[in-house]
């Protein structure tokens, strides 16, 4: 009895992703036979879960919408997910550490002694790493207003701080993406006619207007990489020891999906931008601009081609060496 009811409770849990799994995918999912599998479904009918048969080409079993999981149906694996992310979530939203604390107490809880033990055998830390820049923790309540004007497909207007001129924006809110611990919102700008990758700690919202918009298509069909490609996106400069820049021959696009955090980078021409970085000596800041293997020009300081020419002597003289 114990193993059927631990069986069903995964069945429940892999439904409960929401995708459509034919009976075929459920068995091997779950190692059983396809009679157990249907035997199983029943079973989750009669306790009360809406379990769909969808008939036709790609048809299956899915959860109804109408139907609510409670926290005990979490399998082990997705309690020790739920219980790294209630820990974790604090380093990039503020005003939510109690809340994620008591949630985690509540999620325990309400877990079978089994999983529970999984969840409170380990505590997790956030430590930063020296490559890492992200923006301060976000003020959960922005999330929630963004995140729900997303959600309601809802115009929002917004100010806009940590540019030159604060400027206030009229956007349609398409996605919130979370990059190397910064969240950034992917918004089109209907006044503007172009999309826009902004920096969720410059933006303060107001009332929104009311109306809604029909979702349109993200550039490069994937918000992530829209982000990670857009070089105007409100990065700054991190504060480093030596500072320094050069105009590197390619695309801005393609920098800023490379390039270091804490680095800037400005459009030039199409094939080429100036990229803005730091590093813990002049050295290292000479090998950051080399590994992007293309020529550079117009570099400053003094001490980053200084650097440059120590660093080319250097590899110079071992390589006569080996040789």
């Amino acid at each position: 009895m114990a193993v059927t009811t631990a069986r069903t409770l995964r069945l429940l849990s892999i439904l409960g992703v929401g995708a459509t799994l034919t009976a075929e995918e459920l068995t091997d999912r779950l190692g059983v036979s396809l009679r157990t599998v249907r035997r199983d479904i029943d079973t989750l009918r009669e306790l009360g879960y809406e379990i769909e048969a969808v008939r036709g080409v790609g048809g299956g079993y899915r959860l109804g919408r109408a139907t609510r999981l409670p926290p005990v149906v979490f399998d082990e694996d997705q309690a020790v997910a739920a219980a790294v992310a209630l820990q974790t979530v604090p380093t990039v939203l503020s005003g939510i550490r109690e809340n994620s604390a008591r949630a985690l107490a509540t999620l325990q809880q309400a877990m079978p002694a089994r999983s529970r033990i999984r969840t409170e055998a380990f505590t997790v830390s956030a430590a930063r790493n020296y490559w890492e820049f992200p923006a301060a923790p976000i003020d959960a309540e922005i999330v929630r207003v963004i995140g729900g004007a997303i959600s309601r497909r809802h115009v929002v207007r917004v100010d806009c701080t940590g540019v030159d001129e604060p400027v206030t924006l009229t956007l349609e809110p398409h996605d919130l993406v979370v990059w190397a611990a910064r969240w950034y919102l992917v918004a089109f700008e209907p006044d503007a006619g172009r999309w826009r990758a902004i920096r969720v700690d410059r933006l303060e919202p107001r009332m929104p207007p009311g109306r809604t918009f029909d979702r349109r298509d993200v550039p490069y069909g994937d918000p992530v990489a829209f982000v990670m490609s857009t070089h105007d996106r409100g990065d700054t400069l991190a504060e480093w020891p030596c500072c320094g820049s050069a105009l590197v021959a390619l695309p801005a696009p393609v920098v800023a999906r490379f390039a270091p955090g804490g680095s800037t980078v400005e459009h030039h021409t199409d094939t080429s931008c100036r990229l803005t970085l730091g590093a813990w000596s002049w050295a290292g800041l000479a090998g950051l601009l080399l590994t992007f293997d293309a020529d550079f020009t117009d570099i400053e300081p003094a001490e980053l081609r200084h650097a440059l020419d120590t660093l080319r002597t250097r590899i110079d003289k071992n390589l006569r060496r080996a040789t």
